[in-house]
């Protein structure tokens, strides 16, 4: 008997042994976990900054509310997403895009109405992409730390789109249609004008864009 316990303490030490060396093992997300991580990082941070705006100088009160939503559920999930890469020793970027930094940019230099309208035309945008990301990420993703990130960010970014949505039906602002893979837009017209009158709009959560090593940005594989 004496042996036997020696025995499995000994199996026992050998399994708490491997187990760092699995958990290092594990810890090599795909292109795809990484870019995730590194572009809803970014995502978060465009979101955050745009958040702050839009209660600096929203005109509509709805405009102001949103916005300090926006600002306390992405700073919630990008704790996340930062303890996740940690985990996994991905680095993220220290900005958001250059796409997201101009819109936030122009945003910056308008105020009242027109500030209300371009900010939902812009956040609308941003947010199809983000959800499009992320359904990417739950199907396509291997490593399960980041899927399951990324199912528990789905419903925060439904909800600020499906709020969007209701907000750009008060302030008469066209919603973007979407791939029959992307998210449903109740009420949607056409593609929505972008702040300036052009047909583009990059949210603040802009094109949904991965950084590479070298810190230019690549496209995050399709997502939707």
């Amino acid at each position: 008997m004496l042996g036997l316990k020696r025995l499995g303490l000994l199996a026992a030490l050998v399994v708490a042994g491997l187990a760092p060396a699995a958990a290092a093992q594990a810890a090599q997300p795909s292109t795809q976990d990484s870019q995730y991580l590194q572009a809803l990082h970014q995502v978060n941070l465009a979101e955050i900054e745009s958040g702050n705006l839009a209660q600096q100088k929203g005109q509509n009160q709805q405009v102001k509310d949103l916005g300090a939503q926006f600002v306390t559920d992405h700073t919630q999930l990008d704790q996340t997403v930062q303890d996740t890469a940690q985990q996994l020793n991905v680095k993220l970027p220290g900005a958001p895009t250059a796409d997201q930094q101009k819109v936030i940019n122009k945003l910056k230099k308008l105020s009242g109405a027109e500030f209300d309208k371009a900010w939902v035309t812009a956040e609308l945008a941003g947010h199809v992409q983000a959800i499009q990301a992320t359904q990417t990420e739950i199907s396509q993703g291997t490593e399960q730390s980041v899927v399951q990130l990324a199912q528990n960010a789905l419903p925060v970014l439904q909800a600020h789109y499906d709020a969007l949505v209701a907000l750009a039906q008060t302030l008469g602002v066209p919603v973007p249609q979407t791939s029959a893979s992307g998210t449903p837009s109740p009420g949607a017209t056409t593609t929505t004008p972008a702040p300036g009158g052009s047909s583009e709009a990059p949210a603040p959560g802009g094109t949904f864009e991965s950084p590479t090593p070298e810190n230019t940005e690549t496209p995050a594989p399709s997502v939707s």
